[in-house]
């Protein structure tokens, strides 16, 4: 048999193996934590409601759930939540078996009924994967517009092209369960049925959530033939449980692309509001999400309690910067929409290996800084390894050392006279990594080289091993466990540094100096106008523009501009409200000529510039698909000018 680890990925070597996994591809934004007011010390209730605010975080955004005010109201609880009919049924062939602790990925359904087995379905508005990583303490979420075309996948029907959606209206749940995972090659280890009918209930029962409305929306046509009732004024603002509905599912004047965009906006501002609510809520909170979903794993089996408290402490202690919101790109039409299987498979590996640096290199690029990579636990240029088959896949030696390297380990090949194969055959069922123990830091590498793969085993270098080393601090053997993909991005090759790029502005302080001095007298504090705007954008002409509203006791205007483009709104929200939410999660901050900007990013995309001064915040506000630049938003938020 002749070796599977290519030549020429040696130290000092150019990379020349294959570089191709044996499986289809494997295939954000920052999160920070406040309290508003400080809260007084903790007593056991509130730590027990703290921790049923969590598993309702989780439930909103993976399909958890919420304990009651006991251990059997927590498993009562858990019952309610359990897969029943079709959900069960599909589950049961088509959910993957997942480890604790290991990464998870969830397909949420969200229909306006539940799915019976005669009549009519109803509709599945929302179909977004979440996918959990314990070990990068990562989430990122993916989107599927209703109306793109894909192949359909019933069992029991032929295959056909149509709507994504016609996958459940077709055949329920395990319609919408096997075209997303012949769609993008995902294992899905929980189906969440979510009820958009009890989403209302949901959010009222939270007190309501704050969104920030890109702009005016309006629809008083309605009917059989017409779209949903709606009525928003644009601004940071509290939504009601009908409202945030109405917000997530509107598609009138724009197209499934931006509702996407507020589906997921939603999924994080929910996630926040839960910090404002009191322990003796959580109680009505859970009695509403029992109603209205549903999650199953692997079997047909519901989740159970252990699990739940284990994500419901994930969610708790997840870092800031660690939430990526994933963007198909390339989809064109209106009501019908396509996108290239390369864009779609793209999406998918961004959101399969979510790259944690992705934010810093953007941010960098964006003011022409030089990116310097943080290094954290052993350099990995100081680790050499050598990689042995030990699976009998064709390749995967190569392929796993050839993404080693990509994370700059060195890797070493086995003497001439020995081949890349494991001495005791390619029956490991999973990865080994054996280290030698003579060299300094080698245990704690090979725990550290263990991280990268999904199954793997450490332990010290046996005589039988030893002669493959050729002075390697490590010999990694590669597992069946192993999919021709590592866990978690590549520092070097998962996200290329962006270059910087001049910002798409024009200097035009005219276009809304009259506005912001007609109602400047309206509040309390300095008003700002932009004397920098992207070069694309006018005045909206919707009114009221700018807005000049009240906000939980505090005054705030919105200034809404348009790109011309459908659905593209950017705006300047103005307030002396600086603990809203929305302002918890920021990323980094500068200091330009004595004023400080703070800045917060969506994965790569700038979404938010927030200048503080004169007892106010001043924000600018990115579109739904963020098509401002970050170099954009930052000339426009430096540009910002107090009245005179």
């Amino acid at each position: 048999m002749r070796t599977t680890l290519k030549r020429g990925i040696g130290r000092g070597a150019g990379l020349n193996g294959n570089g191709h996994a044996s499986l289809p591809p494997g295939v954000i934004t920052p999160m920070a934590r406040y309290r508003q007011p400080p809260p007084p010390r903790s007593g056991l209730a509130a730590r027990f409601g703290k921790f049923i605010g969590w598993v309702i975080v989780l439930l909103l955004m993976l399909g958890g759930g919420a304990l009651g005010g006991s251990y059997l109201a927590g498993h009562d609880f858990v019952n309610g939540l359990a897969p029943r009919g079709l959900l069960k049924k599909a589950a049961e062939k088509g959910v993957d078996y997942v480890a604790p602790g290991k990464p998870a990925v969830a397909l949420i359904i969200g229909s306006d009924r539940r799915y019976i087995s005669h009549g009519d379905p109803g509709r599945s508005d929302t179909l977004m994967l979440i996918r959990t990583d314990p070990e990068t303490k990562m989430v990122s979420m993916l989107s599927f517009p209703r109306d793109l075309n894909v192949e359909i996948h019933c069992p029991g029907h032929g295959t056909f092209v149509a709507k994504i959606n016609a996958a459940y209206s077709t055949c329920g749940p395990v319609g919408s369960l096997e075209t997303i995972k012949a769609l993008t090659g995902v294992p899905i280890n929980y189906l969440i049925s979510v009820n958009f009918i009890g989403f209302v209930d949901i959010v009222n029962k939270l007190g309501g959530v704050y969104i920030d409305v890109d702009r005016r929306y309006f629809n008083n046509h309605t009917g059989p033939l017409g779209y949903a009732a709606i009525n928003l004024e644009p601004g940071y603002q509290l939504l009601n449980g009908r409202d945030a509905l109405s917000f997530v599912r509107y598609r009138h004047t724009d197209s499934d692309l931006f509702r996407v965009a507020r589906q997921q906006m939603f999924v994080r501002a929910a996630k926040d509001q839960l910090r404002r609510i009191s322990t003796t809520d959580y109680l009505g909170i859970a009695g509403a999400i029992k109603r209205n979903v549903q999650v199953a794993r692997s079997g047909g089996r519901g989740v159970d309690l252990t699990t739940l408290k284990n994500y419901a402490f994930f969610f708790h202690n997840l870092p800031g910067g660690h939430f990526l919101q994933v963007r198909i790109q390339g989809i064109e039409g209106g009501n019908d929409l396509t996108a290239p299987q390369s864009d779609i498979n793209d999406a998918v590996n961004r959101f399969m290996h979510p790259d944690v640096t992705a934010a810093a290199k953007a941010n960098a690029a964006a003011l022409n800084e030089k990116y310097h990579a943080k290094i954290t636990g052993i350099n990995p240029k100081s680790i050499f390894i050598t990689v042995l088959n030990g699976n009998g896949v064709t390749g995967a030696a190569a392929v796993a050392g050839t993404q080693l390297h990509a994370r700059n380990y060195q890797i070493l090949q086995p003497p001439s006279s020995l081949q890349a194969d494991s001495p005791d055959g390619w029956n490991h069922r999973r990865t080994r990594i054996f280290y030698d123990a003579s060299q300094p830091r080698a245990k704690a590498s090979a725990k550290q080289v263990a991280k990268l793969f999904s199954s793997a085993s450490v332990g010290p270098l046996t005589p039988r091993f030893s002669p493959y080393a050729n002075g390697a601090t490590l010999v990694v053997v590669v597992g069946k466990s192993y999919q021709g993909q590592l866990i978690g991005p590549s520092a070097t090759a998962s996200t290329p540094l962006p270059r910087h790029q001049p910002p798409h502005t024009i200097r035009y302080p005219g276009a809304s100096l009259s506005l912001m001095r007609s109602i400047r007298h309206r509040v309390p504090f300095r008003v700002e106008y932009p004397t920098v705007i992207d070069r694309s954008s006018r005045i909206d002409p919707e009114p009221p523009n700018p807005r000049v509203y009240t906000l939980l006791g505090h005054r705030a205007i919105r200034l809404v501009f348009t790109t011309g483009v459908p659905g593209q709104y950017w705006g300047v929200e103005e307030t002396n409200w600086n603990n809203a939410p929305a302002l918890a999660e920021k990323n980094f901050h500068r200091t330009f000529g004595g004023r400080k900007f703070i800045f917060y990013y969506s994965g790569a995309n700038l979404h938010m510039v927030v200048l503080r001064e004169f007892g106010a915040t001043y924000w600018v506000v990115n579109t739904l698909d963020d098509a401002l630049s970050n170099e954009t938003m930052i000339a426009i938020a430096r540009g910002l000018r107090p009245l005179s």
